[in-house]
């Protein structure tokens, strides 16, 4: 589903991506992780090109991300994104954050747009806000309408970054357990997280990065329990992150 090639990027003279390569497949949960400034965001990003590189490859479903002649609108519209700060539309309600991009991407009627916005709310327990603004939500709440939102779209990739890090210890769990559901659903995904419970529970894969590369990309069960044969670095992080 995903294919990543050689990627690099720069930030003028920083190489915030030193030649990544990884591949997704359908229906797979990878989570990646590393310390702040290891160009995991950045990663995540480049997938649907919200940041763009300057060398290698990147294929969603067969269609080249790097190619400039895609239609990057249309391959935006099939890779659902959620973002650390929500970045809901504040000045309209959750319905409407809901059905906007179906009905101007997607090209579906006002009803059709409005019958999926509520299945999809109940689906994240929120059905009951539907008329309410984003500022009249908690954290928690509008991270779950970031993500109904996304799902909306009928997205075949979902990305992840960093979607609990803003959030109060309390908001966490509700937040994480739609992406449960939805990994149990057999969604592809994407996650930039340093939920490690989360990690262990649901994900197929974990990639670790550090300094812009990808230095560990093993299965889940490798990454937690063979922790002897991973880098030093990635000991390094995970004894630390482990610990408390």
């Amino acid at each position: 589903m995903i294919e990543l090639n050689n990627v690099s990027k720069w930030y003028g003279e920083f190489k915030v991506l030193d030649q990544c390569s990884t591949s997704v497949a359908t229906g797979e949960v990878v989570v990646v992780c590393g310390p702040s400034g290891s160009g995991k965001s950045t990663l995540i990003k480049t997938i649907n090109a919200l940041e763009p590189l300057q060398q290698g490859e990147i294929y969603i479903d067969g269609k080249a991300v790097h190619d400039p002649s895609t239609n990057l609108s249309a391959l935006r519209a099939r890779v659902g994104m959620v973002f650390q700060h929500f970045e809901l539309f504040p000045h309209i309600s959750v319905m409407q954050n809901l059905t906007l991009a179906q009905e101007r991407v997607l090209g579906r009627s006002t009803e059709e747009a409005t019958v999926r916005g509520v299945a999809l709310l109940d689906r994240v327990g929120l059905g009951n806000h539907a008329d309410k603004f984003p500022g009249q939500l908690s954290g928690g709440q509008q991270q779950r309408v970031a993500i109904a939102r996304a799902l909306a779209m009928d997205p075949i990739v979902m990305l992840f970054d960093e979607p609990t890090s803003a959030l109060d210890p309390e908001m966490v769990g509700e937040v994480l357990d739609v992406m449960v559901g939805l990994a149990r659903e057999g969604m592809t995904m994407i996650c930039v997280s340093h939920e490690m419970g989360f990690a262990k529970e649901v994900s197929d894969r974990v990639i670790f990065m550090d300094q812009g590369r990808i230095v560990e990309d093993c299965s889940t069960d490798h990454f937690f329990r063979q922790t002897q044969t991973l880098s030093a670095r990635a000991q390094d992080f995970l004894s630390k992150i482990l610990s408390h």
